[in-house]
């Protein structure tokens, strides 16, 4: 007899989805494989011809547009899922953002501006998010979001998204705290270094890629398959009891001195 899935008939919505190369491309397939049910976005008209296969490949009941910038449209996303399911057990939060140029600078020199917008799409979008999925998780849930290990450690050229996602993990562990009671667990996973699009605007990215290759102590990358499963096994009952942590997956990357 075959075992059961770990996420049979759990709804999930899965935000960042890009390209095939996405983490949450991955993390989206492992919930399906899991048995998930899904709604997933796409950033734009342009973006949407590149994810439509993929949400198709997913089997998703939901396909809807998602900038977070733009007003509107979040609320209609967990408009359509309480419309659509009246509920929700688990999102991936997996976006972020910060220009180019503000990106490749010195900390010291980013101006408010850059700052501002990385901190709204990479952050305070995650708390948003949260405060519209609190309502629909009746039975609780969980709540995933994306982080790096320039959180916590200075990265050479990850620059000013260091600290933008270091006040990301904090508020996973403040939502942790808040949200407890209520049976909602929040997550931040940490994946070592994966040629995503959003990596691509990182200075020396393919120099960060080998030297975490050679000093992991597996010798090796992760991919977006392994952050997927992570993600899975944290939405699904079997980690009822694990909640505001930073979860490394980078074979073993960050405890290297």
């Amino acid at each position: 007899m075959e075992a059961k899935k770990l996420l049979t008939g759990e709804k999930g919505l899965v935000v960042g989805i890009a390209n095939a190369d996405s983490i949450a491309y991955g993390c989206g397939r492992s919930f399906c494989g899991q048995g998930a049910k899904l709604a997933v976005t796409y950033q734009n008209e342009k973006g949407r011809a590149y994810v439509a296969p993929l949400a198709d490949a997913l089997q998703a009941e939901l396909f809807l547009p998602l900038n977070v910038q733009k007003e509107g449209e979040l609320e209609a996303v967990f408009q359509a899922i309480a419309e659509k399911w009246g509920s929700l057990d688990f999102l991936v939060h997996s976006i972020a953002f910060m220009p180019k140029d503000d990106l490749q600078g010195r900390v010291i020199d980013c101006p408010l501006s850059g700052f501002l917008m990385a901190m709204d799409v990479s952050c305070h979008s995650f708390l948003r998010m949260a405060r519209m999925a609190e309502p629909l998780m009746t039975s609780g849930g969980c709540l995933i979001a994306m982080s790096y290990f320039g959180a916590n450690q200075v990265v050479a050229n990850y620059n000013a998204m260091g600290p933008v996602k270091a006040a990301l993990e904090s508020c996973v562990r403040y939502l942790a705290a808040e949200l407890g009671p209520k049976r909602i667990r929040v997550h931040a996973l940490s994946p070592g270094p994966l040629k995503t699009r959003a990596a691509s605007g990182l200075g020396h990215f393919d120099e960060l890629m080998t030297m975490a290759e050679k000093r992991s102590p597996q010798r090796r990358l992760v991919d977006i398959d392994a952050v997927g499963a992570i993600a899975a096994f944290l939405a699904s009952d079997l980690a009822d009891a694990i909640t505001g942590n930073t979860t490394f997956i980078d074979a073993g990357y960050h405890i290297m001195g």
